[in-house]
């Protein structure tokens, strides 16, 4: 059976470093999959769920935007972070959605300025993907 070589870069590290049947990336403009012999292309990534295939188990690994090659038979993917469900802290991800939903609600920081509120939703949605990403174990 063809595989997939699926790197995924974070400038720490290589969090993931594996053959693969195929792979789902959180694109731009929505889910991409990717089999064997897929055309080269490069893509935004927005942050999401980056779902990949292994001798028939499914997994997921966190990814917080970047870009993603696919050359030959090779995916590379280049993020700020790459995290699997068992590296998440489910207690951090959980504070940081309580403090993105009380920003939100509040319209305003503790100096009284105006959230932003496109950061705000950002850190919400982070959160809660890191939480859904852990729940998927």
């Amino acid at each position: 059976m063809a595989t997939l070589t699926l790197r995924v870069i974070t400038p720490d590290k290589i969090a993931l470093d594996a053959s693969v049947a195929s792979v789902v990336i959180p694109g731009a403009d929505g889910q991409i999959g990717i089999l064997p012999r897929h055309a080269p292309m490069i893509s935004a990534l927005n942050a999401g769920l980056l779902r990949y295939t292994v001798d028939g188990r499914k997994s997921v690994l966190f990814v917080t935007g970047g870009f993603a090659e696919v050359r030959g038979e090779t995916v590379r993917v280049v993020t700020e972070a790459g995290e699997k469900p068992e590296e998440i802290d489910e207690a951090r991800a959980k504070e940081a959605e309580k403090r993105a939903r009380a920003r939100i609600a509040a319209g305003k920081t503790a100096e009284g300025d105006p959230v932003d509120l496109l950061r705000a939703e950002a850190a919400l949605r982070r959160a809660l993907l890191r939480l859904s990403a852990r729940e998927s174990r």
